[in-house]
């Protein structure tokens, strides 16, 4: 009888673990501890975006292949770049940030279309994400996964310790 509740209870606090661990996407390697987006994310060529970053606590430094390299000063959440006239339109162009020792990338996509903009007009795109795998996640989900994690082996360890009742011996 001990060992049904040893194994019941190995195998909860093993559900348990799984439940309440964060996942991971596997092969992702753009996870950082700072979060970054472009905005927008599509653009037309010659127009502008804004580069920002969050929770970085280094000067952070964006390079793309569609416009010179622009940094984001310490302390400040963003700046903004000049894509190239010539950037060829429905192209895709990866934007790398670095905060740091730490690199995330995000893609920048150059608008079709038929017209010319003119100067000064702003193409409005979909607002992107923080980037990374930080976007939701704070101290207040940790805690709670943290007390549930707790509950179930507190849970797992009164069961393995009770002792049978006097009278099924």
């Amino acid at each position: 009888m001990r060992a049904i509740r040893v194994t019941s209870a190995a195998l909860l606090t093993t559900a348990a673990l799984t439940l309440t661990s964060p996942t991971a996407v596997a092969g992702d390697e753009n996870i950082t501890s700072f979060g970054f987006r472009v905005t927008p994310s599509t653009v037309a060529a010659g127009g502008q975006v804004t580069l920002s970053v969050d929770n970085c606590e280094h000067a952070a430094k964006v390079t793309s292949g569609v416009f010179d390299d622009v940094t984001v000063p310490k302390g400040q959440k963003s700046a903004t770049a000049h894509v190239f006239q010539d950037a060829k339109p429905g192209a895709l162009y990866e934007v790398t940030f670095t905060c740091g020792p730490e690199s995330g990338t995000t893609d920048l996509t150059i608008a079709t279309g038929g017209g010319r903009q003119s100067p000064g007009t702003q193409t409005k795109g979909v607002k992107a994400g923080v980037g990374g795998s930080t976007g939701g996640f704070d101290a207040r989900h940790v805690a709670v996964g943290g007390v549930l994690v707790a509950g179930v082996l507190g849970t797992a360890y009164c069961w393995t310790r009770r002792r049978p009742d006097s009278g099924h011996s």
